[in-house]
């Protein structure tokens, strides 16, 4: 075999062994049903001229925006007090329940006062001598038969001894536990019998009638919350929602947090709310009427704007919108959109300016 003809042979067979391999592709390119065949990515997945995106709206209109913030609180006792004898001895009555209510001046227990009453006795005896001394000195003071300098010496001693009697009488008053104002008693830490000091606490008593909201501002509404702010409040596994007012606000921000203390107060007329619980405050600072408000998840920061999409002619219609307040769940809008607009609400992310869509739902 000639050598021009194995080469052109050898050509012919290579040309058959690419074409073989390439045949598959070749035939898939130019089938009619290819459209079909092509891959998903390959053909789009929307945009202007694309498939129409199904979505929901809403016809946007006017509505009132409560703005309002909210923090967390205590509940504290409008009085509390640690109880305990001003002076030392054995403790020799108890007259509270443990729980019970009390009055302010209820007498609630009592130490030794034995010696004090005996030497009370004492010098409520010497009285009536003395008071007879000054009067027989001041008649003969009237005679000129004594000098005023021994009437006086007799009225000083009558003054000192009523001096010591007052003095005697105030220390049988530190023996008395009293209550110093309207509350709750709480738990007993002592029995008859134990010796007590001044440092010795007897029970505590707690005023819950009315109760205080204790809470923080951040500096943000600092300025808004003054005394006679009202605001409500909620506490776990109560379904009611209370009403307070402010009454006091710190004189100073914190450093350390940049928040402003502030207490309220609450009426608890039944008691039913005891302090030390925490309580969820929401505070009322504007009511703006006529105020366009839109989801949150409708809007789409992007390059620095903030932008959405309106419904116009079976298209999405992106718009630049201008924002002010924030509530939960929703933005109010100043600039962009106008009441009787429709805003596309879902799928928003796969939404281009000017893709058709379809309207699904409506949402109030």
């Amino acid at each position: 075999m000639k050598k021009s003809t194995r080469l052109a042979l050898i050509i012919i067979i290579v040309l058959f062994i690419v074409g073989m391999a390439l045949y598959p592709t070749i035939r898939r390119y130019y089938s009619p049903d290819k459209e079909k065949e092509v891959p998903a990515q390959e053909r789009g997945s929307g945009g202007q001229g694309g498939r129409a995106l199904n979505i929901n709206v809403q016809v946007l209109k006017f509505k009132t925006l409560i703005d309002e913030f909210r923090t967390m609180g205590s509940l504290i006792p409008d009085e509390e007090v640690d109880l305990s004898f001003e002076t030392s001895g054995k403790i020799i009555n108890i007259y509270f329940q443990e729980g019970s209510a009390v009055k302010k001046g209820d007498l609630l227990a009592k130490v030794n006062d034995s010696p004090l009453q005996a030497e009370l006795k004492k010098l409520q005896a010497q009285i009536p001598l003395a008071e007879d001394r000054v009067y027989r000195q001041k008649a003969l003071l009237e005679k000129d038969a004594v000098s005023k300098e021994t009437y006086e010496q007799v009225t000083t001693e009558l003054e000192k001894l009523n001096a010591d009697i007052e003095l005697v009488k105030s220390r049988i008053n530190q023996t008395e536990l009293r209550a110093p104002f309207d509350g709750e008693i709480g738990l007993r830490l002592v029995s008859e019998g134990t010796y007590a000091s001044p440092a010795t606490i007897i029970a505590k008593l707690t005023k819950i009638i009315p109760l205080k909201i204790e809470f923080s501002i951040n500096e943000k509404n600092a300025a808004s919350v003054t005394s006679g702010t009202l605001l409500s409040f909620a506490v776990e596994n109560d379904l009611n929602t209370h009403q307070a007012s402010v009454y006091a606000v710190e004189s100073k921000v914190e450093m350390k947090t940049r928040t402003l203390k502030a207490r309220a107060i609450y009426s608890n007329a039944n008691g039913h709310l005891k302090p030390g619980r925490s309580a969820t405050i929401t505070i009322r600072l504007n009511e703006i009427k006529n105020a366009l408000m839109i989801p949150s998840e409708s809007i789409i920061a992007e390059m620095g704007r903030d932008i959405a999409f309106l419904y116009k002619n079976g298209k999405a219609h992106q718009v630049e919108l201008t924002k002010g307040l924030r509530t939960a769940t929703e933005v109010q809008v100043l600039q962009g959109i106008s009441p009787g607009d429709t805003l596309l609400v879902t799928g928003v992310m796969q939404l281009r300016d000017g893709m058709p869509v379809i309207i699904d739902n409506f949402i109030e």
